[in-house]
């Protein structure tokens, strides 16, 4: 494993520098784009401020393009797995934390609702329920899954 692959068992903020010029001049308390996490939420989450992680890709300063970014350098021998991990997500200042449900779980404690995926407009599960080699009719919709309780005779 090179020194750059992401091994997940020990991925963590531990390796990440918030020691950097971009910090000099930005207070991490002042950004506009972070949610209000519950103190429960912001205990052990990590660096609050910007940070360069170990492939020297600026991490929480709201530009998500970097020449030393794995995804800007991409080729076939790249492994797709370098991307994942702690090191390549903020803690606090992340995109994705602007979403409804990450709103509501960080700032209100209310968990996501549990349902299936559903596409508008695919019945993705139509062999499930029919088989293999059978092709859905126009408007037809697969049978409810079988009742556990009606199982038990």
């Amino acid at each position: 494993m090179s020194e750059h692959e992401n091994n997940n068992e020990t991925a963590s903020y531990d390796k990440v520098d918030t020691n950097i010029r971009y910090n000099e001049k930005n207070d991490p308390e002042l950004d506009p784009f972070e949610i209000n996490f519950l103190p429960e939420h912001k205990q052990g989450r990590g660096p609050r401020e910007p940070f360069v992680n170990e492939y020297g890709v600026l991490i929480g300063d709201h530009e998500y393009e970097s020449a030393h970014s794995p995804l800007e350098q991409w080729s076939e021998e790249t492994d797709p797995s370098i991307m994942s991990g702690d090191q390549w997500v903020h803690p606090f200042k992340d995109v994705g934390f602007q979403t409804a449900e990450n709103q509501e779980l960080f700032e209100q404690n209310i968990p996501p609702q549990a349902h299936p995926f559903m596409h508008p407009d695919k019945d993705v599960a139509y062999q499930t329920y029919y088989g293999e080699g059978k092709e859905a009719n126009e408007g037809e919709t697969p049978p409810s899954a079988p009742n556990a309780a009606s199982k038990k005779k």
